[in-house]
């Protein structure tokens, strides 16, 4: 539901806010312990069209630790391991995403739940006490749709590993649920960055899907946002999570440990070959992916967790008239979507665990060992 749909605002006083807050602070490129707490940051104050945002929670994603590491740099070939993601790189300045040098100290996290507290000038005082959803993505609209992403939260501009955060009041929208904050948060950044995928591919209903890391927070979104569109699914994913992920609707599963990845898809999907495939891994898988598109078929992508350079047979590209789409900035319109959809109940969050604030870097540790399916939470 839209911010400026007809509802009544909220009118109960938000509490005083104090000078100063707790925050998990960058300070570097490299290990996990670049990530230090600190109890005595000034609280930031909101510019102009901007909220300031009580946070109740922020879920924990792959980005964090790619930016924490320099593992975004152009020189970093390996995979995301978790040796390199508890140690990082040591070897100088890395960029992130978008090949701009990251500004230290920096205070990540990217998706963020909470309730408006303040506001800038040009935003309506009624908007206080609001309980918000973060679409983490702030955008110029004076460019190319699929050119507008500026900054990022948590990257670019200090994001919700704190007790407060300030955000453009476009991005905060207001969403009525009964999930717990902790709850809510499992959805920015892997939903809306799935929702993208899915609707770049234009996936309909009765076409095969094969989601790659099919177990992690975009790929068991994916799984759900296939599962409303009717798509026949093929996970892949490690073996011991195949029970669970059926269990949210998937119909094939291959394990990933299998001797033939490929050969194991193209048993289960048929000669004709899948309509759409959705990879969060990249390294070697990419190649495959192709190989088991149909004719005509779409490749979205949106993570290269398993390595970032790999082989392409470009034959496969051309002579199967294949589409390719590269994932890193779901629109406005994206998350919009992805709040009515919470809103109506169509999807369900997956939250692992929670950790409090202080304990985030115990909380990375763990998602690097990519035991967990769904999603790990920070709450404040």
């Amino acid at each position: 539901m839209d911010n400026d749909a007809q509802r009544t605002s909220p009118s109960a006083p938000a509490d005083p806010v104090p000078a100063n807050m707790r925050a998990m602070v960058l300070t570097g490129h490299g290990g996990i312990d670049k990530l230090v707490f600190r109890d005595d940051l000034p609280t930031p104050a909101p510019t102009d069209g901007e909220v300031l945002v009580r946070v109740g929670a922020c879920g924990m994603n792959n980005t964090d630790i790619n930016t924490r590491t320099g593992w975004y740099d152009e020189v970093v070939e390996s995979s995301v391991s978790e040796e390199l993601g508890m140690r990082g790189r040591t070897d100088g300045a890395a960029s992130s995403w978008n090949r701009s040098t990251v500004a230290f100290p920096r205070i990540q996290g990217a998706a963020v739940v909470g309730h408006i507290v303040g506001v800038g000038r040009g935003v309506e005082a009624a908007r206080i006490g609001e309980r918000v959803i973060v679409d983490p993505s702030v955008r110029d609209t004076s460019l190319p749709l699929h050119a507008q992403l500026v900054q990022y939260l948590g990257s670019e501009r200090d994001g919700g590993y704190a007790d407060y955060v300030a955000v453009p009041a476009v991005n905060a929208h207001w969403v009525e649920s009964p999930f717990s904050d902790a709850e809510l948060a499992t959805f920015p950044c892997s939903y809306d960055t799935a929702e993208e995928m899915l609707q770049r591919t234009r996936l309909a209903e009765g076409e095969t899907l094969v989601i790659t890391g099919a177990a992690g927070g975009v790929g068991t979104a994916l799984v759900q946002l296939a599962t409303l569109r009717g798509a026949r699914i093929v996970a892949v994913a490690s073996a011991a999570k195949e029970e669970r992920l059926r269990s949210l609707g998937v119909h094939e599963f291959v394990a990933r440990e299998s001797d033939d990845v490929q050969r194991e898809i193209e048993r289960l999907i048929g000669e004709r070959g899948a309509h759409v495939a959705a990879d969060v891994v990249g390294g070697p898988m990419f190649d495959s992916l192709l190989k088991v598109l149909r004719r005509g078929g779409r490749y979205a992508t949106a993570g290269a967790i398993a390595g970032p350079v790999t082989r392409i047979d470009l034959r496969d590209l051309i002579y199967k008239d294949l589409e390719m789409h590269g994932i890193t900035n779901p629109t406005a319109a994206t998350f919009a979507r992805l709040v009515e959809l919470i809103e109506t109940g169509r999807l369900r969050p997956l939250l692992e665990e929670t950790y409090p604030l202080r304990d985030l870097p115990r909380g990375q540790a763990q998602l690097l060992k990519r035991r967990h399916i769904g999603k790990l939470v920070v709450v404040t």
